[in-house]
This record gives structure tokens, C-alpha cells and sequence, in this order.
């Protein structure tokens, strides 16, 4: 289920060429801890396992793809590179060093696989909110959620075979923080995303559209971690649950919001605002009301620590925040009220971006994403919840300004708290 791979594919056959899957495992991304390596090595075994039956050579290659791949291109006689996309700087420039140092020869193909409108064809231009993108993607729907042609066995194979792969050594060899361990709640890789996917659309989905913003109601997907890591493809998940609109309508038609309208409008932000993950890149009204607000007297004020460690003054945040690192994943009606918290109680708006974005991408199983920077409620991004990104200005109040706020008793009125609070109570 991967268009890029297709695309490839498609290319290699009609040359009547052998294909190569090639993966760049960097020592260490963005404060990336085992929890997400891990999750993303043991998928990317049974991608090489699937690799193998269908006469593909998988190749592991340790280092940054701008000094290992180029060489790999030259040595092996590549003719041609297909690469996936993602909005984020880093990647970005990843892919641009690449480009560079390829030989003039090899023609280099960027495919969006991972969005369903490519980010580059649903719009051209940053979109203000959901209300400006929503009409341009499911107008381009028809075009681009269709089912997926199979990878087939490949018929033109290597005349040597591909070098195994130690991927214990390569675990071992990785430059990151084995402190916050993997979880046992997420099995990684296709296969065990795409039981979620039906357990979900079995158990779940029924009661998605009246109670995903109740955490202590067994209503949603949980896929995050499989899509952000591309071991199942939210083109898949769409056209699964899709099937069951005539029974769940008011279910389907919000899943379709929150996973194709929601996700690609942060896509769009992050591919075309360069300050998607700082306070520059808020709206003129947001920064302003946040500046005229940022000496307003906080009424608690929390060292980063305290944060991560779960110990306020505030049970539901605590046992929102024990959640993530538990379990790498937290409520996301949750994680707004948990980011929202995060600017009344530090010194600065920026200050609490930098410790919302630390914490999500640190413990969260889907951390460095696209959605967690300014995605709103499945995800509870950073941005949407302290800068007022993709929202509106709201009745001005100390600290907040105009954003929107988000309070203990508001949440007591959406579900009982006390039973979240039990759930995950501190280690006495």
C-alpha cells in the first residue's frame, strides 16, 4: 500500500530492471528514544521479509542517506531513485542532499505516499483552517482514494543476492535513549497494524462519531502509531472503514474528518509554513494577544521535570501525562487539555511550546509528526493548542489572551474524571 513502491515498481518494469528497497537508519532524529526505534526496526523486518517473497532486495544502510546512498547508487549501477515525502524540515533536507550529490545521470522521483491528496496537489498555498482545505480535498477524493494495484513478485531479480541484515547489531548500534522504553500495547509492523485497523472497525467504530473525545471509552482507532511510521497506510484504513458508511454514517464521515481533512491540513502547515514548530509561525492575531499576555501571573509555575514526571497540582493532567509515558500514547481530547495546561503553567509561550514538543515527541509512539505539531483532536497538536493554529480567537482571559481555554471543570462535565484519574494514578 505504498504508491512510492508502485511508482517504482511500474518504473523498474517497464526497463525490464531489477528493484532495490533501500532504507538510510540514521544513529539518531530528533530526540527519537528505543521506544520509536524500536517500533520502526521491527516493522521494517517484516517489510524485508515481504521484500524477499516478491524477489526485492532490501538493503539496511547505516548512516545518513547523503553519505550513504549516492555511493550505494554508484557502486550497484542505479538507474533510477524513487523516494516517499514528508513535510518536515529535516526529511526535507535529507532528501535535497541527496539530490545534490546523486550522479547527473539518475533521474530522482519524489512520490507522496503517505497523504492521499499529495500535500503539493490539495493546495498550493498555506490553508487558514479545515473550512478552506476540507472543499478542495474531497473534491480531488474521487481522483486519489482508489484502491491500490499490488507490488507484484518481481520477474527481473538481482544475479547476486542482497547481503543479510544484523538487525540485532543494528539496534545495538543506535546513538539514542534506552531509558523510555517500548511499549507492549503496539506490536509493530503491518500485519499487527492492520488487526488494529480491524478491531477497530469490528468493536470500535460503532461509537467513534458520539465518544472519541471520552477517554475512559474504548472509541478510538489507536492506528497513530502504525501511520506515522508508514506500516499501514491511512489510504487502506479510509477505504476499510468506508465499507461500513451505511451503518456508522456519523462515524465514518468524522474518521474521514480527523484522518484525511485533519491530518493533510497539518501536513499543508509544516510543508508550507517553515516555523510549524515555533511561535513565529502562529497567526499575526495569536502572537499578538500571546505577547500582550505573556507577563500576565501564571498561577503555577512548573520546571520541565515536574512536568514529565507527572506531579502538579492537577490529578486529570498528571495521569494524562503518566499515560504518554506509560504507554506512548495519550487521549487525544486529553492532549489538548494537556498542552493548553502546559502555557498556563510555564513562563512563556515559547517556553511552553519547547517543553509541549519535548515531552510529545519524547514519549509519544507518533512524536515528530506533522499532526502532533498542529493537528487538533485526534492528535492534540502543540500548535493548535498554545497558538491558536487552524482555530480562531475566543473571549480574551488572563494568560490565554484569545486562545482557546481549556479547564478542569469543562472536562468534568465531558466524562468522569475520577475513573481516568484512578486508571492512572502515580506509582505510589
Amino acid at each position: 500500500d505504498n504508491w512510492a513502491f508502485l511508482y517504482a515498481q511500474r518504473l523498474a518494469l517497464k526497463q525490464e530492471l531489477p528493484l532495490r528497497v533501500c532504507f538510510c537508519l540514521v544513529p539518531k532524529f530528533l530526540g527519537a528514544t528505543i521506544r520509536h526505534y524500536g517500533f520502526m526496526l521491527r516493522g521494517l523486518q517484516e517489510v524485508a521479509e515481504e521484500c524477499a517473497e516478491l524477489n526485492i532486495p532490501f538493503h539496511l544502510l547505516l548512516g545518513y542517506a547523503k553519505d550513504v546512498l549516492p555511493p550505494f547508487v554508484v557502486e550497484h549501477g542505479v538507474g533510477g531513485l524513487v523516494t516517499d515525502f514528508c513535510p518536515l524540515r529535516l526529511p526535507r533536507q535529507w532528501v535535497e542532499d541527496v539530490r545534490e550529490r546523486l550522479p547527473e545521470d539518475v533521474p530522482f522521483a519524489q512520490v507522496d505516499a503517505h497523504n492521499i491528496v499529495p500535500c503539493w496537489v490539495a493546495s498550493p498555498k498555506q490553508e487558514y483552517s479545515a473550512s478552506t482545505i476540507r472543499g478542495k480535498i474531497h473534491a480531488q477524493l474521487p481522483e486519489f482514494l482508489t484502491e491500490f494495484p499490488p507490488v507484484i513478485c518481481h520477474p527481473y531479480p538481482l544475479s547476486c543476492l542482497a547481503e543479510p541484515i544484523a538487525w540485532e547489531a543494528s539496534y545495538s548500534s543506535l546513538q539514542v535513549d534506552r531509558t523510555v522504553k517500548e511499549v507492549e500495547w503496539a506490536t509493530p509492523g503491518t500485519a499487527a497494524g492492520l488487526a488494529v485497523l480491524q478491531s477497530f472497525i469490528a468493536k470500535r467504530l460503532k461509537s467513534f462519531g458520539s465518544h472519541r473525545n471520552n477517554p475512559n471509552k474504548e472509541a478510538l482507532s489507536n492506528l497513530s502509531p502504525w501511520f506515522h511510521f508508514g506500516q499501514v497506510s491511512t489510504q487502506r484504513a479510509i477505504l476499510e472503514v468506508q465499507k461500513h458508511r451505511g451503518k456508522y454514517k456519523e462515524s465514518v464521515d468524522m474518521f474521514v474528518e480527523e484522518a484525511v481533512v485533519r491530518r493533510e491540513l497539518a501536513e499543508n502547515f509544516c510543508y508550507y509554513n517553515e516555523n510549524y514548530d515555533s511561535v513565529q509561525g502562529a497567526y499575526s492575531w495569536a502572537q499578538t494577544t500571546l505577547k500582550l499576555h505573556a507577563k500576565d501571573k501564571r498561577p503555577f509555575l512548573y520546571e520541565l521535570q515536574e512536568l514529565e514526571q507527572g506531579t502538579t497540582h492537577d490529578p486529570l493532567w498528571n495521569a494524562a501525562q503518566l499515560q504518554m509515558v506509560r504507554e506512548g500514547k495519550m487521549h487525544g481530547f486529553l492532549r489538548m487539555y494537556w498542552a493548553k495546561k502546559i502555557l498556563e503553567w510555564t513562563r512563556s509561550p515559547e517556553e511552553a511550546l519547547r517543553f509541549a514538543i519535548y515531552l510529545n515527541d519524547r514519549y509519544e509512539l507518533d512524536g515528530r509528526d506533522p499532526n502532533g505539531y498542529t493537528g487538533k483532536l485526534q492528535e492534540g497538536g502543540c500548535l493548535w493548542s498554545i497558538c491558536g493554529i487552524h482555530d480562531h480567537g475566543w473571549t480574551e482571559r488572563a494568560v490565554f489572551g484569545k486562545i482557546r481555554y481549556m479547564n478542569y471543570a469543562g472536562c468534568k462535565r465531558k466524562f468522569d474524571v475520577g475513573e481516568f484519574e484512578r486508571r492512572y494514578a502515580p506509582d505510589m
